[in-house]
């Protein structure tokens, strides 16, 4: 059973022979009613103070509580960021690769075809030499004939002359000697 500061107040004792001051055990019973009513109110009042304290702890934990998720849910948007930067890094890295063969791959085609064609230029060259220097015998050879025709044509002319001549001679006598 609680005791309340009215309680005491209105407790009423039995009076009995040889008892107790009764003044003094009312007076008593005032200060106790006081000191009761003063602990009452601290005890509210500290009542009341570790409620609103509760209720601020209360707050600071669901704060924390929210802290802690969005530090944690900041730490795997971190490390998500950090995957796909490295993923999309290496997918890069992949592709420059790639993109590097081809073309090294396309410089090595044109220089085989550069090769190629330079084999194919020294082929035709050498063709071309070959074709001019027979060109020039034929020439040379037909030069040379046409010197030896020539040659053997003057020398029929002369002989052709010749013959001609001695009769012409022979007229020139004849014509001297009338």
């Amino acid at each position: 059973m609680r005791i309340t500061p009215l309680d005491i107040q209105q407790k009423q004792f039995p009076m009995k022979i040889r008892g107790f001051d009764v003044e003094e055990v009312y007076a008593f019973l005032e200060v106790v009613r006081e000191e009761m009513e003063d602990l009452l109110r601290e005890n509210a009042s500290l009542k009341e103070s570790v409620q609103r304290l509760e209720s601020q702890i209360k707050e600071h934990k669901d704060m924390e509580t929210t802290l802690r998720e969005t530090l944690l849910t900041a730490q795997q948007m971190v490390e998500d960021y950090k995957t796909n930067a490295r993923k999309e890094a290496e997918l890069i890295v992949k592709e420059s690769e790639v993109r590097a063969e081809a073309i090294i791959k396309q410089a090595q085609e044109k220089v085989i075809k550069i090769h190629e064609d330079i084999v194919d230029l020294k082929g035709i060259r050498r063709h071309f030499k070959e074709e001019l220097k027979r060109m020039v015998e034929n020439h040379l050879k037909m030069l040379e004939f046409d010197k030896e025709r020539e040659a053997e044509e003057e020398h029929e002319e002369e002989e052709e002359e010749m013959v001609e001549e001695p009769e012409q001679y022979e007229e020139e006598e004849d014509v001297r000697e009338e």
